[in-house]
């Protein structure tokens, strides 16, 4: 009996906060997720080695994991284009406080990623009080899908699309007497542009399950413009790779299941929402 009284009070404690205490309760939300950032942004600053040598730099050389793995996929099917052999771009800084700056930018993008799931996490206790308790259930999980997503993307892109996209834009050359040297900020600024990107590319099947549930988006419609999605997808690795069919068929096709996966997403919500109309 005592529970549920609580439990009526804390309801109606949540239906009479005024817009200020709305905003104060997000200020709080908002604070301890700029602090997570900056304590693992700190975390990070301080491993600089680790970050640069090995996380942030690896990509631009042959000894990358994904480069020497693609280099024995090469040698088997006989494809010297997917081989990298000593593969070492000659990245310079050009300004005098370039470096500091540089290791304080991806120090804070390294917070914000690790953070992400824990931003997500504070995202969550902010609405919760505004939803029903069969919302809060599935919204949870979907937190939970979200941070996978996300990683999942962040990953994929580090692991696939960055050493190709770094290894054909860095040795790219209109003729043999322009020597590239990449300034450190165009290296970085490539390398956490693309890494962003595919990790938001990723969250597609989570923002078709909204768009589906507010009515804007049905599968027939995605099932309708797939073939113009295929061929942006063709194209997009078709720029960002090798001028191979096996480099532009590594990257195309987990986009091409992502996309398959949020047209499967929008039937499930689009043939529940049917149901509960009728």
């Amino acid at each position: 009996m005592e529970e549920i009284k609580s439990k009526k009070n804390k309801e109606v404690k949540e239906k009479v906060m005024t817009f200020w205490d709305h905003l104060d309760e997000l200020r709080k939300h908002i604070l301890r997720s700029i602090v997570a950032i900056i304590v693992l942004a700190i975390v990070a600053f301080l491993n600089r080695e680790i970050v640069f040598d090995y996380i942030i730099l690896g990509p631009s050389t042959s000894d990358f994991i994904t480069n020497r793995m693609l280099c024995k996929l090469g040698e088997m099917l006989s494809v010297n284009a997917l081989c990298i052999h000593d593969m070492k771009l000659q990245i310079i800084n050009i300004k005098m406080s370039g470096q500091f700056l540089t290791h304080m930018y991806i120090s804070i993008v390294a917070g914000f990623i690790f953070s992400f799931p824990y931003i997500l996490w504070e995202i969550w206790l902010f609405v919760r009080p505004a939803m029903h308790e069969n919302e809060r259930k599935y919204s949870q999980g979907g937190i939970f899908i979200s941070t996978f997503l996300f990683l999942l993307g962040i990953l994929f892109s580090y692991y696939l699309i960055v050493p190709l996209t770094v290894n054909f834009l860095g040795t790219y050359q209109v003729s043999a007497d322009v020597v590239n040297q990449i300034s450190l900020s165009s290296y970085i600024s490539t390398v956490v542009s693309v890494t962003f990107a595919v990790g938001v590319v990723f969250e597609l099947p989570i923002l078709v399950y909204f768009l589906t549930k507010i009515g804007v988006l049905t599968p027939d419609f995605m099932k309708k413009n797939r073939k113009y999605m295929y061929v942006i997808m063709l194209i997009l690795a078709a720029i960002i790779t090798p001028p191979d069919m096996f480099s532009q068929i590594l990257v195309v096709v987990p986009l091409i299941g992502l996309y398959e996966l949020s047209i499967g997403v929008s039937n499930r919500i689009y043939k529940k929402i049917q149901m509960e109309l009728e």
